[in-house]
């Protein structure tokens, strides 16, 4: 009988255990993603070894990492999200990263919209992250819908008011709908974070150069 009931697999596994089975692959991710950054090839090949010995979410976020340093965009965009939702037992912090960096991937290889549909969903599962509110912005801005992409920049600041990137892409589309006075003042306010930064120097220029443009209509 006890032979038989190991045979089936059906043989009770300890809490301990399975804490170190849970440890084990949190190191084994942990060294993907190590690697990832410094070897993407090699972790790529040690995600494939990995998912052939067992199809569980670390696994696959550590493909999904692997493709995305290895500047294969999409498909490790499309992986995140699919991990998203998986059906799998996955902590909702995590579902949350995942699209949260399914969305970035999206926005990176040029497809806002996708990216949009990934952070919306990643603000679903935790609507008070600056970050995303600020990406979801950044897609917004690429596809000229500036009304949605200021909301998010205006709920980005008021979670994290001195957020000098979020108040310069907020002056961008300002800039762009030619409301001069607001691109103005948030270059100032992002100016007086970061005095130096070389992007925001070019933007207040661009923003001196509207008005002086608009003053001579």
């Amino acid at each position: 009988m006890f032979e038989s009931i190991l045979a089936a697999g059906l043989f009770p596994i300890s809490q301990s255990a399975l804490a170190d089975i849970a440890r084990a692959e949190q190191e084994r991710l942990e060294t993907c993603l190590i690697k990832a950054d410094t070897a993407p090839s090699e972790a790529y090949e040690d995600s494939l070894a990995w998912l052939s010995s067992g199809n569980r979410p670390r696994a696959r976020y550590c493909n999904a990492v692997a493709l995305l340093a290895l500047d294969r965009l999409e498909e490790g965009a499309a992986r995140l999200e699919a991990l998203a939702t998986a059906p799998d037992p996955i902590e909702l912090e995590d579902r949350h990263k995942y699209l949260a960096q399914a969305g970035n991937a999206w926005l990176a290889a040029n497809y806002p919209e996708a990216a949009i549909v990934a952070l919306s969903d990643a603000l679903k599962l935790n609507s008070d992250s600056p970050q995303v509110y600020k990406d979801r912005a950044a897609a917004y801005l690429a596809v000229e819908r500036w009304v949605e992409g200021v909301d998010d920049l205006n709920r980005a600041l008021e979670l994290a008011p001195s957020d000098s990137e979020a108040l310069s892409l907020r002056a961008r589309a300002h800039l762009a709908t030619e409301d001069l006075r607001s691109a103005k003042a948030d270059m100032e306010a992002a100016l007086s974070y970061e005095p130096e930064n070389i992007d925001l120097l070019v933007l207040r220029g661009e923003i001196r150069e509207a008005i002086r443009l608009a003053e001579l209509n």
